[in-house]
């Protein structure tokens, strides 16, 4: 059995992310207290999962925890980081699952001592939210993007780059800025282009959209299925990154309306299928 100083864990949030890296740390061998700071309903469900011990307060997790692990939405993370401020301990990692990063880890300089703080962002996830969408597994094989907030590596900095290993995640190193122009295009984006879809779709008066349709528009919409919550406060504090992510679409998107009028769009399958073939690959090999 793993041993170690992170000894309780507060999972602020217990969704999805939250309760499955409560799940993945159990299931990998952590038998210390997993304390659940959330709504009431979110709790309840976080025990049914079996993700959390107990429920607690902010104030409690900040003078118990040893490692805080912050699974909320991006706006909501950026409050719970100012009023981490004044309670945690100087011996407490906090770190986040925020989908973006840069206002974050700005805001954690601020708030709190930059010795404490490690911004993070596991890129998993599924269209269902909540505990009971939950998994141990969620993060295995999948990237977990790391942002030290300063040279001086944070207490239990490698103890939770072991859990994370043990959980199955691939660790990769890099500044905000870096994940946040990396992630509009990689994540944020394909969140738009889903629900854009969807909604191009919904404006159509036309009742055989809704007969004729096979696991192609299924797959594309999928992703429109996400909550506009959440999806509001990522978009809202990654907006310059997003926006030059869909100049560039709306530049392709032109060029293949372009490569249809003229019926010349073959080379462009062809380079978009070279892209499509190589990232499966490496989806492939990392999730080996």
């Amino acid at each position: 059995m793993p041993s170690g100083n992170i000894r309780t864990v507060a999972i602020v949030g217990t969704g999805l992310i939250g309760c499955s890296f409560a799940l993945a740390i159990k299931q990998a061998g952590f038998a210390g207290e997993l304390l659940g700071i959330s709504s009431p309903a979110a709790i309840d469900a976080a025990l049914r999962a079996g993700a959390i011990s107990r429920a607690a307060s902010l104030e409690e997790a900040a003078s118990r925890a040893d490692l805080i692990y912050l699974a909320q939405p991006v706006d909501r993370i950026l409050a719970t980081l100012r009023a981490l401020g004044s309670l945690v301990r100087p011996d407490c990692l906090i770190t986040d699952a925020g989908s973006t990063k840069a206002e974050i880890v700005r805001t954690a300089g601020e708030c709190l001592s930059s010795s404490v703080f490690l911004g993070g962002h596991p890129l998993a996830g599924k269209e269902q939210r909540g505990a009971a969408a939950a998994s141990a597994s969620l993060f295995r094989g999948r990237p977990y993007v790391l942002m030290p907030a300063s040279p001086v590596h944070p207490p239990h900095f490698a103890e939770f780059l072991d859990w994370l290993e043990r959980i199955g995640a691939g660790i990769v190193e890099m500044t905000p800025a870096e994940h946040d122009a990396a992630v509009a295009f990689t994540s944020h984006l394909p969140q738009i282009l889903s629900t854009a879809l969807a909604e191009t779709l919904q404006r159509q008066e036309n009742p055989e959209l809704q007969r004729v349709f096979g696991p192609g528009l299924l797959d594309m919409t999928r992703l429109a299925l996400g909550g506009a919550g959440l999806w509001t406060s990522i978009l809202a504090s990654n907006r310059e990154c997003v926006l030059a992510a869909l100049d560039a679409f709306l530049d392709s998107l032109q060029e293949v309306r372009d490569t249809v009028q003229k019926g010349d769009i073959a080379p462009f399958f062809h380079s978009a299928a070279q892209f499509a073939a190589t990232i499966r690959k490496l989806d492939h090999e990392t999730g080996a």
